[in-house]
């Protein structure tokens, strides 16, 4: 399916990769994930095709939620040449908040009956809590700091 990277020709040089513009999680419910990513969290719709996406403002990136059922398949449109994709079982996300913004949101997931699956302080003393969306998806928020060290 991909192809064999070469990298022990000599390459062109590119500019370094400085940010993320979008991010991408496979769930099998729009409705729910909308629900959910829109309702629960609070995040900024930017658009929806019927059962095949959802798209949200995350800050300067954006969050896709792609049902895999349909982007699997070819688009079948010159207007859209963008290869089939998908995943199926759960991915993973982390939210930069800090650290009283988590205790709000282990509050308000928690009293909306979303399990928190781990709460804990990594060895910088980086905070993080654990908790997962409708299809399964492993969502994570967590101190930024957490990578301030790395």
């Amino acid at each position: 399916m991909g192809e064999d990277v070469t990298l022990d020709a000599e390459l062109p040089a590119a500019p370094p990769l400085a940010a993320l513009l979008e991010a991408a999680l496979y769930v099998d419910d729009l409705d729910a994930a909308e629900a959910f990513y829109g309702g629960l969290l609070g995040l900024e719709r930017i658009v929806r095709v019927a059962d095949r996406h959802v798209f949200y403002r995350l800050g300067a990136m954006t969050l896709l939620l792609f049902n895999p059922d349909r982007t699997e398949q070819s688009p079948g449109s010159a207007t859209l040449p963008v290869p089939p994709h998908g995943a199926r079982g759960p991915g993973h996300l982390c939210f930069a908040v800090t650290a009283p913004e988590i205790d709000a949101w282990h509050d308000r997931l928690h009293a909306a009956g979303v399990a928190i699956e781990a709460d804990f302080a990594w060895p910088n003393g980086a905070r993080s809590i654990y908790f997962r969306d409708p299809a399964g998806n492993s969502l994570e928020m967590a101190e930024p700091r957490l990578w301030a060290d790395s």
